[in-house]
């Protein structure tokens, strides 16, 4: 019999076979099912398994190789350690463990085999039995599992084979089977329907949350408006909005057609100093403004202040289509890929990484979100954010503003209940361009995923300011490739309640149409997706444990009652000679003040007052530019009250090598990768060990050749350095490695009579500091690996007694 007729042969008869096994385990109630070790899912069936597998664990986990059992499911890839603990059926189902991928986040199955790697599709035909197989993931992981001398060959090509024809590319029909095999059983859904949901965080589906929002900020002369509850004004926006309270809904419903798809002036945020932050779309061109509507306009526009300061986005933020192309080339070029010849040497990785503008691009959203808190710091104004043609921007930078400057917003229940909020009101593709929803490859942009690039750069230069961790961060980032959460699965709130099955109708009929409660979103028939946030169904407790980190609690400044709060302004900055009604726009860190600004008060309106004719004065934008510029020049003072002001915002520092990249994120797989290069037999040494076991070599040598120095030398000789014929480039002066401790060095040196010449303090930097700049008496060295050894001077050296070196003979005098 043939071998492809053989691996056929096989695979057909698991399946039954493993479908037995399931349903005579465990009853149909059960919860949790243990099929050979693995606690499988309710409804889930075992394709395939292969025995006396290894994986390679990260550099996180502690390295080396673990060993297990390798399955493969019509869900995910799972893989279970030979010494963990027996599954506990009564236990709560958890979708994916430690080890273990989903199907849908599977983006490239390779084999490796004795002399050669293929990449392994549904239609390819594989004629060798592989020994290495390597999972690239669309979440930047890559796994590693090796095939041990013991395994069956059959079932490594099996497997190989099961996981190659399981995972699919997302598609709309793909992603309802993987679905259905997710949570489509009767007990999924009669589990996911008893779940409760986390009661620390706001969901903002209600208006009972949007009054929590206002409570808890301290805004007031604000109100929810239930006008867009049937999406008749705008189906993008959501059912609830917070306008003013002086404006009715009667004269509300009038200002939406003034403003591209009806997205009016909102409420998102209030700073402490009395500020708001309000998000907007463009104005309609060629319409006419009477009297009323102005004023209405006017009210909704500045919210109770007199001063309104709009920011252009549309100019400087990236659009959708660069931060997609930006991702695809950081993706390419951190990931790797060993089943094709094309690599990026090393020495242009940091020219090739600077070339994908991903870094650029986070250097602008953050640049952006520190002008409007510096704005939102100076208090008593609106900041109003003007939304480009693609609204995923606005949404980035309204919310890192409101990390910045809200302590609330860095726990992992305002974090959340934030991220919600901007899911809500987005009314755009900000996060579902990730899932995959999308018809065509031109739809995706990661812009959720720069996002929490952006946060991780804050949590990197402030961690004790965060409770939230890079862990938390992480597995966010993960999951938010799954299409398996009601979060993700739509553009807005109308198309989420669609799928709720309980949408309004946009058209009453009389006596037709009962109302909907306004405390909560209506009980839907099918039990909906689980949201994103309901973590103990997607990771362990273990996990789970280290989302969160202890942060010192300031003590809170007292509420803000109207903005009428003493707030200790920077002396550049004066508003009481502003006229009041003035608007400014800020585009391109730049204050302007352009006649058109607003189209009712431009020449050609005539129904707009002549007091308000009058441009505001070149004094009143210098100090706006003086505002910024203070808050983001400023540094902490000795004052007890400005260290412990908890809103005061976090402004990151923008410079080349302060933006960095997320190492544990986007190279967690390039280890993997660089690994696995080339084909490598079980039965041989990891190229890492061996390239370990090189570099002892050469330390050795170098030892060794240090020690063979001729003893007879003056005393007036020029001071020479350990290894320096063998370390020391004469053109940069570049060390490769650390000879002894400067410290240990100085402490020997009085006991033996060796004198030590004076070291630069600057001297002493380690590899991770960036080198500076080079001076003419050539006194400053780099060190890829530890400190600078000192010069001495003497007929020869003497070592240092607690020097790190390897052991040689005494040396006496």
């Amino acid at each position: 019999m043939l071998t492809g007729s053989k691996t056929t042969f096989k695979v057909r008869q698991m399946v039954p076979d493993m479908k037995e096994r399931m349903m005579s385990h465990s009853s149909l109630l059960a919860r949790g099912r243990d099929v050979l070790g693995l606690c499988c899912l309710p409804g889930e069936c075992v394709l395939q398994r292969a025995v006396l597998v290894r994986k390679k664990l990260s550099a996180k986990e502690g390295g080396g190789w673990l060993s297990g059992t390798l399955f493969c499911t019509h869900f995910r890839v799972a893989f279970v350690p030979q010494d963990s603990q027996k599954p506990d059926d009564n236990a709560d189902p958890v979708l994916l463990g430690d080890h273990d991928v989903a199907l849908a986040s599977i983006d490239k199955v390779v084999a490796v085999g004795p002399s050669r790697t293929k990449l392994v599709t549904p239609t390819c035909s594989l004629k060798f039995t592989p020994e290495e197989l390597v999972l690239y993931c669309r979440d930047l992981r890559v796994l590693c599992f090796l095939f041990d001398r013991l395994t069956p060959d059959t079932q490594a090509v099996e497997i190989t084979y099961t996981i190659a024809k399981t995972y699919q590319p997302l598609k709309p029909g793909t992603i309802i089977s993987f679905q259905n095999a997710a949570l489509g059983s009767i007990e999924m859904k009669q589990f996911l329907s008893n779940r409760r949901r986390d009661p620390t965080m706001n969901w903002f589906e209600s208006s009972l949350g949007w009054e929590q929002e206002l409570e808890r900020t301290g805004a007031t002369g604000w109100r929810v408006s239930s006008v867009n509850d049937r999406f008749e004004m705008s189906t993008s926006l959501p059912r609830f909005i917070v306008v003013p309270q002086r404006v009715l809904d009667t004269e509300l419903k009038k200002t939406f057609a003034h403003f591209n798809e009806g997205r009016i002036p909102r409420w998102c945020w209030r700073h402490p100093r009395g500020s708001d932050l309000l998000r907007m779309a463009s104005f309609q061109n060629n319409i006419y403004h009477e009297r009323d509507d102005i004023r209405n306009l006017e009210s909704v526009l500045f919210g109770g202040q007199q001063l309104c300061v709009i920011v252009d986005l549309g100019e400087e933020m990236p659009s959708p289509a660069d931060i997609q192309l930006a991702h695809t080339r950081l993706r390419t070029l951190c990931l790797g890929d060993i089943s094709s010849s094309v690599s990026v040497p090393d020495d242009k990785w940091l020219s090739t990484l600077e070339s994908t503008r991903w870094l650029d691009y986070t250097r602008c959203c953050l640049r952006k979100a520190a002008e409007v808190a510096c704005l939102l710091r100076g208090g008593h104004m609106t900041v109003v954010l003007q939304e480009p043609e693609d609204r995923d921007m606005n949404c980035v930078v309204c919310s890192l503003v409101q990390v910045m400057c809200d302590p609330h917003c860095r726990t992992v229940a305002g974090f959340q209940s934030l991220v919600q909020k901007e899911w809500i009101t987005a009314g755009h593709k900000f996060l579902s361009r990730i899932n995959c929803h999308r018809e065509s490859d031109k739809e995706e942009a990661p812009v959720f995923l720069l996002f929490l690039d952006c946060v991780w750069q804050l949590w990197a230069q402030y961690p004790a300011r965060f409770q939230l961790t890079e862990d938390y961060l992480l597995a966010l980032h993960d999951s938010v490739h799954l299409p398996l959460f009601s979060s993700l699965l739509a553009n807005s709130q109308r198309e989420r309640c669609r799928r709720s099955q309980h949408l309004p109708q946009s058209y009453t009929p009389v006596n037709g149409l009962r109302e909907l409660p306004m405390g909560g979103p209506e009980p839907s028939v099918d039990p909906p997706f689980p949201p994103v946030w309901d973590w103990a169904l997607q990771y362990s407790s273990q996990r789970r444990v280290r989302f969160t980190q202890p942060v010192s609690q300031p003590p809170c400044p007292p509420p803000v009652l109207n903005g009428n709060l003493n707030t200790n302004l920077d002396r550049g900055w004066h508003s009481d000679g502003l006229l009041p009604g003035s608007v400014f726009l800020l585009s391109r860190s730049t204050f302007s003040h352009p006649s058109n600004l607003l189209p009712w008060r431009s020449g050609n309106s005539g129904s707009y007052w002549k007091s308000h004719r009058r441009a505001p004065s070149s004094e009143s934008v210098s100090g706006l530019e003086r505002l910024i510029r203070a808050c983001s020049l400023s540094e902490p003072s000795e004052n007890s009250t400005t260290l412990h002001d908890p809103y005061e915002p976090l402004l990151p520092l923008l410079l080349g090598p302060c933006v960095r990249v997320w190492r544990s994120c986007y190279l967690r797989g390039a280890l993997h990768a660089q690994a696995f290069s080339h084909p490598v037999s079980s039965c041989s040494q990891h190229p890492l060990e061996q390239l370990s076991w090189e570099v002892q070599q050469l330390r050795e040598k170098l030892a060794q050749a240090s020690n063979r120095r001729p003893e007879n030398q003056t005393k007036r000789q020029e001071p020479r350095r350990l290894e320096s014929n063998l370390n020391q480039n004469a053109n940069n002066g570049t060390f490769l490695f650390s000879s002894s401790s400067r410290t240990s060095q100085q402490q020997a040196s009085p006991s033996r009579g060796v004198s030590h010449s004076s070291v630069p303090p600057r001297a002493q930097r380690t590899a991770p500091d960036l080198p500076g700049p080079a001076q003419r008496n050539n006194s400053k060295h780099t060190f890829l690996f530890g400190h600078q050894q000192e010069p001495q001077s003497g007929q020869r050296h003497i070592p240092s007694p607690s020097a790190k070196l390897p052991k040689r003979p005494g040396n006496t005098h």
